[in-house]
């Protein structure tokens, strides 16, 4: 069940999605480490949602992964994507890693009931 990182890449990859899934006060001793970004699933889904999502994963790298760019943040719905149900919604988070020069993409998908 567990898949060791083998490379740097998967290694930023992985601590950027715990940036990303972690809610502040989350995690012990770094009480503003985390997005939060399953709270902010609930919002009303508008245009503003968007740049809330982006500022606030800038802000955090910013602070906690430097050495990222964040590229894109795409919402995808039924709307935008037939294989998703009537309640499915899909993240999908591009960012840079500067020290490799290298993109990569991250994909959370949440069910809202």
């Amino acid at each position: 069940p567990y898949r060791l990182n083998k490379t740097l890449k998967e290694t930023v990859v992985q601590n950027f999605k715990n940036l990303v899934l972690t809610s502040p006060g989350e995690r012990i001793m770094l009480p503003d480490f985390g997005c939060g970004l399953r709270q902010m699933l609930f919002e009303n889904m508008g245009p503003g949602l968007e740049e809330m999502v982006m500022s606030r994963i800038t802000s955090q790298i910013q602070k906690y992964m430097p050495f990222v760019n964040l590229v894109d943040v795409v919402f995808s719905t039924m709307e935008t994507n037939s294989t998703l149900g009537p309640n499915d919604l899909s993240i999908y988070i591009t960012f840079n890693i500067l020290p490799l020069n290298e993109q990569a993409t991250i994909e959370i998908n949440e069910v809202i009931a």
